[in-house]
């Protein structure tokens, strides 16, 4: 499961990123990357591999330098690991990172093809991103609850607009997403660890609500651009009681987890209501070769010590 990260404030963004990356390394990934506010436009440095390696490259070609960005770590669903279709992604005045699937993806991708627009990746996400700039009318919340009303799928998206350098744009329909709350900062994070070390306290982004982030406030708003109160919570967990979401142990975590990962590993691979494996060089022809299936699992014996 990818992770999402982003901050507005006072501080190094681009150390604020990487280290809250970092916290959500527990998730697994295949590439990183953050896009970061230097000079009032939006840089882009990401990387197929580790954080390390990501840090590495902008030790090789610069850093990036600004008090506000986002930033992913990338686990592949669509396209195969690579630099060039790690997140995040942009059209020309929208950058964002996703957490999730766009199951219509393959409709929109070819609607904007055919009004000229030109895909620099392999992924479902860069459609969210070319949609957001194709029909970006300088309202950023009017323009995310335009898109977000044409996308099926599950999501998190953070975004930044190039014509607004100081405020981070987040919202989310079924993949998990947060709003931490600091002092004249903001962030918003995949899961609490993220932001443990900067804040304890944070509202939960309800579906399809749509927060706008900034130095000194965080609004957030329905689809109907209406402003809503929401509750500020306060994480009374330790490190190691975050990275399991409340939960007892790691291994209850999983188990709830098991719907959402079989849904994200299945959901792209579905075409037209039938598998295709294309991408992984099994085309129906090679299926219809296969006399029989073997699947292969391995069970986990727990042992109760009284």
């Amino acid at each position: 499961m990818c992770g999402i990260v982003g901050y507005v404030g006072y501080r190094d963004c681009t150390e604020v990123l990487v280290d809250a990356l970092s916290k959500l390394e527990y998730r697994g990934y295949d590439s990183a990357g953050i896009a970061v506010f230097e000079n009032e436009e939006i840089k882009v440095a990401k990387s197929k591999g580790r954080l390390a390696d990501l840090t590495a490259k902008m030790e090789k070609e610069g850093m990036l330098h600004g008090t506000s960005g986002i930033g992913h770590t990338r686990w592949a669903t669509h396209g195969e690991p690579s630099d060039r279709n790690s997140h995040p992604h942009g059209g020309e005045r929208v950058t964002i990172v996703h957490n999730g699937i766009i199951e219509n993806y393959k409709s929109i991708k070819d609607f904007l093809l055919g009004v000229g627009r030109c895909f620099k990746s392999d992924t479902d996400t860069e459609v969210i991103a070319q949609l957001l700039d194709y029909y970006y009318d300088g309202d950023p919340v009017h323009t995310i609850s335009k898109v977000v009303r044409e996308i099926e799928g599950s999501y998190a998206l953070g975004i930044v607009f190039e014509d607004f350098p100081d405020t981070v744009f987040a919202i989310r329909r079924e993949s998990p997403l947060i709003v931490g709350i600091g002092e004249n900062e903001s962030f918003i994070a995949s899961d609490v660890p993220a932001i443990l070390k900067y804040t304890k306290n944070y509202y939960l982004l309800e579906h399809d609500e749509i927060a706008v982030l900034s130095k000194y406030s965080t609004k957030i708003y329905d689809l109907h651009y209406r402003q809503i109160e929401k509750e500020l919570k306060t994480a009374d967990w330790d490190m190691d009681a975050a990275e399991k979401c409340g939960f007892e142990h790691f291994m209850l975590k999983e188990i709830f987890e098991q719907p959402t990962a079989i849904k994200t590993t299945i959901t792209p691979r579905i075409v037209d209501g039938l598998p295709n494996l294309e991408e992984c060089g099994i085309t129906p022809e090679i299926l219809n070769g296969f006399s029989n299936i073997h699947v292969v699992a391995c069970e986990l014996l727990c042992t109760q010590v009284w």
